[in-house]
């Protein structure tokens, strides 16, 4: 068993982290955003989110969690108010691919055989794909590590969802600064969060395509997609068991431990 009871490798040193890798862990790797999320919420929601929920499932699966990846794709004016918002960092799809694929890599390179992208920003799913297909690609003939990719939200369970959104769930993907991130915030990070600056405006009537350059009078002036109104700690609590229990049981299902 490890020596030490920290499971973010960027709070080991190399010699305890040398060690601990030799028992074959599970690495998790958080992947964020550094975006806006309205007036009531701090740029980095999505990296702490991501980081916060793969270090509650690392306790479960004594697990390891790798260096956040906390700049995503650009946002979507569809998902994340658009790229067009000051206060929102996005990189191009190639820099985020790039990222994933060297993390998984170098883990490889490590001996690491079992890896999960936990992922907290919903632009960045089908780039952390492409990261690890490439990956695994340039691994070919070496020894390959089996690899899970999912984002946490998947893992909120029907029942937690009619429960918390007793009006009707709006979706995922205008859950941008919305009830979701906002109770989690409530529940982990209490002072960064500013409820009293919530804009409790109706969710965002956005059309079903994109348009380029982007038109940005579609987007809430809020820069949320809903409004965060109805947030509290207690949701936060109740939606980070269903998503930790839910990634715990997958994780574990998967790679059999």
């Amino acid at each position: 068993p490890p020596m030490t009871h920290e499971r973010n490798i960027t709070r080991l040193d190399a010699f305890t982290y040398r060690k601990i890798i030799q028992d074959d862990p599970v690495m998790l790797i958080p992947v964020g955003a550094i975006e806006q999320h309205g007036p009531h919420m701090p740029l980095g929601v999505d990296m702490m989110l991501s980081t916060k929920m793969a270090e509650l499932v690392a306790e479960n699966i004594n697990a390891l969690v790798g260096p956040t990846i906390t700049t995503g794709y650009k946002s979507q004016q569809r998902s994340g108010g658009g790229n067009h918002i000051i206060g929102s960092f996005g990189f191009d799809a190639a820099t985020v691919i790039g990222i994933c694929r060297t993390f998984v890599r170098e883990f490889a390179r490590h001996g690491l055989k079992r890896i999960a992208f936990i992922n907290g920003h919903y632009e960045n799913y089908q780039f952390i794909y492409e990261g690890v297909d490439l990956a695994l690609r340039d691994l070919r003939g070496q020894s390959i590590p089996d690899v899970m990719l999912l984002s946490y939200w998947d893992f909120v369970t029907e029942e937690v969802i009619s429960g918390l959104y007793p009006d009707g769930f709006p979706g995922w993907d205008v859950e941008h600064g919305g009830v979701m991130e906002t109770s989690l915030m409530l529940e982990y990070f209490p002072d960064l969060v500013h409820m009293d600056r919530v804009m409790d405006l109706p969710a965002a009537a956005l059309p079903p395509y994109d348009l380029l350059p982007v038109d940005p009078t579609l987007t809430p002036e809020s820069g949320c997609l809903s409004s965060a109104k109805a947030a509290s700690a207690e949701k936060g609590a109740i939606l980070a068991d269903s998503i930790v229990s839910g990634i715990t049981d997958a994780i574990r299902g998967r790679f059999t431990m």
